[in-house]
C-alpha cells in the first residue's frame, strides 16, 4: 500500500514527539491531555495531547490503524480534506474529554486515538464494504465491524479506566470525523441510510450512559 506524503508527514510527528515524551517525563507532563492545565489556561495539551503516547505498543496501534483507513480517506476526498478531518477529530475528542471529566482536575490522557478515530469512522462511512485482513483471523473481516468492536473496546476502556489513554476522546474523534464526512459528502444520509444509523449507535450508546450515570 502506497502512503500519500500527508499521512507519511503525521505518521513522522506522531513517531517524533512521541519519542520524545518517552525519554522526557518533564516534556511528556507539560504537553498531555491535563483537565486542571487546561482549565488554568494551558489550552494547547487539546492539541499536543493528541502527539504523545503512552508507549510503543499504543503508538504502533493508532499509527498500524492510521496506516490502513488514511488511503480510504485521501482518495474520496484528497490529502487536504483528509488534514481537515484528523485534526477536527482531535480537537473533537479533547473536547468531549474535557467535556466528560470537567469535574477531574486530576485526569489526564494521552494518545492519536481521536484524530485516528475520526478517520476510521470517515473512512467506513466512505467505503463500508472494504474488508481487512487481521493477524490470526483467517477470513476478512468487514471494516464496520472492526469499527464498532474499536468504539466498544472503547467504552469499555472509558468504565475500567483502563491505563493513560483517552478512551473518551475515541468518542469525540469518531463524532468529529463522522459530522465532518457527512458535511463533506451530505449525500451518504441517502446513499448508505444502513451505514449512517449503525455507526451512530455506539456514539448513542455513550450518551445514554453517561446520562445514565455508568461512565
Amino acid at each position: 500500500m502506497n502512503m500519500h506524503l500527508a499521512t507519511i508527514a503525521i505518521m513522522a510527528v506522531n513517531v517524533l514527539i512521541s519519542l520524545k515524551g518517552f525519554n522526557d517525563v518533564t516534556f511528556f507532563d507539560r504537553y498531555k491531555f491535563a483537565i486542571g492545565a487546561i482549565k488554568a489556561g494551558q489550552r494547547d495539551r487539546m492539541v499536543t495531547s493528541g502527539f504523545l503516547h503512552v508507549d510503543i505498543s499504543h503508538l504502533f496501534m493508532n499509527m498500524f490503524t492510521l496506516y490502513f483507513f488514511a488511503p480510504v480517506v485521501i482518495n474520496w476526498f484528497g490529502w487536504e480534506k483528509f488534514i481537515i478531518i484528523y485534526f477536527f477529530s482531535l480537537v473533537a475528542g479533547s473536547i468531549l474529554a474535557l467535556f466528560f471529566h470537567k469535574d477531574e482536575p486530576f485526569y489526564s490522557a494521552v494518545g492519536a486515538s481521536g484524530a485516528v478515530t475520526g478517520i476510521l469512522y470517515a473512512a467506513i462511512l466512505l467505503q463500508p464494504d472494504m474488508r481487512l485482513g487481521i493477524m490470526f483471523i483467517p477470513i476478512p473481516i468487514p471494516a464496520y465491524i472492526l469499527g464498532l468492536a474499536y468504539m466498544l473496546y472503547s467504552i469499555y476502556g472509558m468504565k475500567k479506566r483502563l491505563g493513560n489513554i483517552g478512551h473518551t476522546a475515541h468518542f469525540g474523534g469518531a463524532i468529529g470525523g463522522y459530522a465532518t464526512t457527512l458535511l463533506f459528502k451530505p449525500d451518504l444520509i441517502l446513499t448508505d441510510t444502513l451505514m449512517v444509523i449503525l455507526l451512530a449507535i455506539p456514539i448513542l450508546i455513550l450518551f445514554v450512559l453517561e446520562k445514565m450515570g455508568k461512565i
